[in-house]
Order: structure tokens, then C-alpha cells, then sequence
């Protein structure tokens, strides 16, 4: 008898055996209340942030669907998933290559920044499944190297991000080059009226599923806030990471170009780091990160993209060198600390682009973040902007739940260069709650 949960849902036994080497255990809800759906061949609009087990919501059963279904004595590209980033893009394509693993189905991954040609030798293989960024796609299917208008199964993921990007026309122009007798997945984190209007033009009577976003973090992890101008990120990251009580650090890096520039630069002040991120191979992935697990070096400097695969014990410190564009990553983020009863500290650096970021993590974890103001590269200008934003939110009938009991503007330290220490920053630092 088949003891994996994930067999409940339906699934061909392949990909069954594939979730265990992945080490996959338990549905998640997203997965749990899309799948079902998707297997029944229904239309589907689901709201869920990154983090919540999505991408195997949508590849788990379009894998399973196009297995199942006869033959290929008509070859033509039966699926189709659209994504907004390259790096979302290498994810998913990850994902199929690691759920169908023992199917016989093809994929291709298409997307902007690289060489054409491989992509283009990789469709006239004809596979099953392409994953693609908009531009890309509109490029090749305007040379004719991609024909839309027998595709099975659309997915639009991450629908809120292809809004934002200014994506939604080329969005609809690929659509229009699909048959109206698809079945399409929509995923989106939020569901705006601009969203839902989007939706209502892709969508045929779908089944709703929505995911209430993770908001809550450890109690057994202290936040801090650093406010520090950009070209002053990397001083601050080394003379944090000198301190001795920072043991094990897990750095995050907004893109891999960035991740691989703070290595190189700790490197070049005599701290040895590695970086993993999607332009990484699978074999190097592995090498850093055993070498993080088995300490030869204690610091790893990441992108949300792999963040997932990140499960080691004994981080003391997740720094965020960037704040997140998506608040719910921060809790991810941090969530690598702090584990099994341990304690943990997260530090979060915040320049002047990124004040509005940090309000969107405090209202999704409806607590304030503490700032560090006597560190040596406090920037008093950047902690004011903080401060008038706040004020006007509050003025605005926006409330006080952000009022932080930090020392004012005019307090000594707020304008002292002084050497920040982690360990007495744990010391008073903000707490907020674990939700059950």
C-alpha cells in the first residue's frame, strides 16, 4: 500500500517516486486544493505567494495530464507555462526536469539575456512542455520557431509580477495565439480588480483556490533593521561577519550577479564565502552547500530562487544585504535560523530605495523591525525618510502599530559612528510571535 501522502491526489506512481527523492512528504494547501482540480481538467485561479509550494501545484499534475492522454503522432508543443523572470523561469524548468524524471516527456526553457540558437534547436525536438518569459517566446514565435495553436495547457505564474513589469500586453498577445479550448492555470499573490480583470479574460469558470500568505516568524528569532546607503552595504556586511558570535551567516543577494559580487569582495577582504544561485550548476549547488553544512565556510550567500533548498542547521544570522521585493520571501528567509528550538538573529540592511519594501514586511508581519543606529555606517538620512513615511501613514489614519521605541532623531547615538555588535543588538531586539 502506497503510504505517500501525495498519492491520495491522484498522481501517476513515477512522479509518486519522484516526489521521494525529493524527499517531498506532505502536500502543501496550495497543492492540495489545486491539484484535484487540475487532474479533473478544470480551469484554475489560485492566489498563493512564492514559498507556498505553487510550482509543484501546477507541474505535478500538467505532467501527470499529458502523460496520460494518447500518443504524440501529432507532435506539436502541448503546454505552455509563462513566467516573468529568467530566474523563475530556471526554477521551474528544475522542477519539471525533477518531478518527470521517470516520464517520458520533453521539455524546453526559453528566455531573454542568453543565445537563441540552443532554444531554437530545442524546439524543433518538439517538447511536450515549454517554459518561457514573455519577450522570448513573442520572438521566436514571430520567426515561426514556436507554433501556440494546438497547446493543451496554458500556466500564467506569478500573474501579478507580469502586471507590475509591464508585461500584461505580450501577455495577451501569446494568449491570443492559443486555442480558446486550453485549460489554463492562473496564479497570481494577489488579486487585484486589474488581476481579476486579467483572469476573467483567461479563465472559464475555474475552480478557486486561495492561500492565506505566511506572515508569522519565531519568536526565537531577533530582527533587526540596518539603515545604510547602498555603497556602504558591503563595509558593514564585513564588519558584521568579523564579529565572533556570527557563527554560521546566511547572506541574501536580490540577483545572482549581486551574490557573486559579494563573494568576490568578502574574498578580497579575507572571508571566505560561496554563492549558489540558478546560473550555478546543480554539482556546484551541492559543493557550496555541503561546504556550508560541514563548515569549511560560514558564509553563504544566496537568491531567493534556491533559498528553498537551503536546510542546514546551526545558522546563527540570516542577513538580508537586500531587502526582498516580495515581503513574503522574508519570511522564508529567515525562517533558515532559528531552528529546533534554537536562537537565532536576522539583520536586515535597508537603503534608500528599499524603505518601502520594509513597510511591506512590517504590515505582513504586523511588527515593527528595531533599528541599529550606533553602527558605523548608519545613515541618519535614510532612518528620517523611514521616519516621515511612517508618520505620514500615521497622519493618514494609518495607525501606530509601526511606532518604534528607538531612541529620536536627536538621541547621541543617532549620529555617533560607533561598532555595531551583534550580540547585544540580540539582546533587544523586536520579537514577534509564531501563529500555531
Amino acid at each position: 500500500m502506497n503510504t505517500n501522502p501525495f498519492h491520495s491526489l491522484g498522481l501517476d506512481d513515477r512522479i509518486l517516486r519522484a516526489l521521494v527523492d525529493q524527499s517531498y512528504e506532505t502536500p502543501t494547501p496550495v497543492q492540495l486544493g489545486s491539484i484535484p482540480r487540475v487532474l479533473e481538467g478544470r480551469d484554475l485561479l489560485a492566489t498563493a505567494q512564492t514559498g507556498t509550494g505553487k510550482t509543484a501545484a501546477f507541474c505535478l499534475p500538467l505532467l501527470h495530464l499529458l502523460n496520460a492522454r494518447e500518443g504524440r503522432s501529432n507532435k506539436h508543443v502541448r503546454a505552455l507555462i509563462l513566467t516573468p523572470t529568467r530566474e523563475l523561469a530556471l526554477q521551474i524548468g528544475e522542477s519539471l526536469r525533477a518531478y518527470g524524471r521517470y516520464l517520458p516527456l520533453r521539455f524546453a526553457v526559453l528566455l531573454g539575456g542568453v543565445a537563441q540558437a540552443p532554444q531554437a534547436k530545442a524546439l524543433r525536438e518538439i517538447p511536450d512542455i515549454v517554459v518561457a518569459t514573455p519577450g522570448r517566446l513573442l520572438d521566436l514565435h514571430g520567426q515561426r520557431l514556436i507554433q501556440l495553436d494546438r497547446l493543451e495547457i496554458l500556466v500564467l505564474d506569478e500573474a501579478d509580477r507580469m502586471l507590475d513589469m509591464g508585461f500584461v500586453r505580450d501577455v495577451r498577445k501569446i494568449v491570443s495565439a492559443t486555442p480558446a479550448t486550453r485549460q489554463t492555470l492562473f496564479f497570481s499573490a494577489t488579486l487585484s480588480p486589474e488581476i481579476a480583470e486579467l483572469a476573467s479574460d483567461m479563465v472559464k469558470n475555474p475552480a478557486v483556490v486561495a492561500v492565506t500568505p505566511v506572515a508569522s516568524v519565531s519568536d526565537n528569532i531577533t530582527q533587526k533593521v540596518l539603515f545604510v546607503e547602498q555603497a556602504d552595504k558591503l563595509s558593514l556586511l564585513t564588519e558584521i561577519l568579523r564579529e565572533d558570535s556570527v557563527r554560521r551567516a546566511l547572506v541574501f543577494a536580490r540577483t545572482k550577479h549581486g551574490a557573486d559580487r559579494i563573494v568576490r569582495q568578502l574574498e578580497r577582504k579575507g572571508i571566505r564565502a560561496e554563492a549558489i544561485h540558478s546560473n550555478k550548476s546543480q554539482n556546484a549547488r551541492q559543493t557550496a552547500l555541503a561546504a556550508f553544512d560541514r563548515g569549511r565556510t560560514n558564509v553563504l550567500v544566496a537568491t531567493d530562487i534556491v533559498a528553498r533548498g537551503i536546510d542546514v542547521d546551526g545558522i546563527t544570522h540570516v542577513i538580508n544585504f537586500d531587502l526582498p521585493n516580495e515581503p513574503e520571501a522574508y519570511v522564508h528567509r529567515i525562517g533558515r535560523t532559528a531552528r529546533a528550538g534554537a536562537v537565532g538573529t536576522a539583520l536586515s540592511f535597508c537603503g534608500e530605495d528599499e524603505v518601502s519594501l520594509l513597510f511591506a514586511i512590517e504590515r505582513l508581519t504586523t511588527c515593527p523591525l528595531s533599528d541599529v543606529n550606533g553602527h558605523a555606517f548608519h545613515s541618519t538620512a535614510i532612518s528620517a525618510m523611514r521616519d516621515r513615511k511612517r508618520a505620514a501613514q500615521q497622519g493618514s489614519g494609518g495607525g501606530s502599530r509601526f511606532a518604534s521605541g528607538r531612541p529620536g532623531r536627536n538621541h547621541p547615538l543617532s549620529s555617533q559612528r560607533r561598532r555595531y555588535h551583534p550580540t547585544a543588538a540580540a539582546a533587544t531586539g523586536a520579537r514577534v510571535s509564531h501563529a500555531a
